[in-house]
């Protein structure tokens, strides 16, 4: 994680460490205090570099390091609706960020929002999220849960600073399935020779009504002739038959791969959009989520991406 790396590189890892620890503690007695016990189901927290897919199905990243995770049980859940974080007052505001960049100079600090009840101020932080206190004399890193919801607090923030607005991505760089009536649509940046993509194919079987807009996605690092095979597999004379049976046998069309490709602009893409894991996917709500879902949680990202994009439309009317 980008933002562990310029702490410890300050020299204060092991001051955040204890840090962390009383601000989680004092976060969950105040975020518990009356809510009703939770259930046996435990939603397990991402860790660093990490992203939240079952242990099977961790997304290959640039670093050759995954951690996991699962969503599953709060994808099953059925919760109330939890209202946003308000944002700070601006002046306390401009407090926590003055101090912040004066204590982690060089860092990014982006939207501070007071989390009600908790007593902690969340903090965008370069691409992370993170929480302190008032005075910042304590930092938290890590995810924070609402036992009565048992919603990812943090991720949901992520998620909403992270989109993609669906409606800017060049779409002609990308092969396009239609599954059903196609009315709803999905974007996956793929890697041809990342064993969690060949997993995403699969669980992709299970899935109805979608049109799916795949973007070859080579990251060299992990796979070095994986943009060779893109490339095969693009100038085929039927792109979505070759990928298709690429992951079925391994077998590649009979061509060079010289014909006028994406693989390039794909990989630009990519790298603007932050894109560091195969597989991505994209929602309809421009909702970024790496790793190799499972049919179930699949099906329900789908359809919340597409109820949120509707929702977010209908507010600019």
């Amino acid at each position: 994680m980008a933002v562990a790396r310029r702490i410890h590189s300050l020299g204060v890892a092991t001051t955040l460490a204890v840090a962390a620890t009383m601000i989680f503690a004092s976060a969950v007695s105040a975020a518990t205090a009356n809510a009703p016990a939770p259930a046996a189901a435990n939603p397990a927290s991402p860790t660093a570099d990490a992203v939240a897919v079952p242990a099977t199905s961790a997304p290959m990243t640039t670093a050759a390091t995954t951690a996991t995770g699962t969503k599953a049980a709060a994808a099953k859940a059925a919760p109330p609706p939890t209202s946003p974080t308000p944002a700070a007052p601006s002046a306390e505001a401009a407090q926590i960020k003055r101090l912040l960049e004066q204590r982690f100079q060089g860092a990014a600090i982006g939207s501070i929002s007071k989390l009600p009840s908790v007593g902690l101020y969340e903090v965008q932080f370069d691409d992370q999220i993170v929480y302190t206190d008032a005075k910042v004399q304590y930092l938290f890193v890590g995810s924070i849960y609402e036992t009565a919801t048992r919603k990812n607090l943090t991720d949901r923030k992520l998620r909403e600073l992270n989109r993609v607005a669906w409606d800017t991505l060049p779409l002609d760089l990308a092969f396009k399935r239609v599954k059903g009536n196609g009315q709803r649509k999905l974007a996956v940046f793929s890697d041809a020779d990342c064993p969690f993509c060949a997993k995403l194919e699969k669980e992709l079987t299970g899935i109805d009504n979608v049109t799916i807009y795949t973007f070859l996605f080579p990251i060299d690092k992990l796979h070095p002739d994986s943009a060779r095979k893109s490339r095969i597999i693009w100038c085929s004379e039927d792109v979505v038959k070759a990928w298709d049976a690429f992951f079925a046998s391994g077998a590649l069309p009979k061509n060079n791969g010289d014909c006028d490709n994406p693989v390039a602009a794909t990989n630009e893409l990519g790298q603007k959009l932050k894109v560091n894991a195969t597989p991505t996917l994209i929602f309809a709500d421009g909702s970024v989520v790496p790793g190799a879902l499972p049919t179930e949680q699949l099906e329900a990202e789908i359809t919340n991406g597409e109820s949120e994009a509707a929702r977010l439309a209908a507010l600019k009317k």
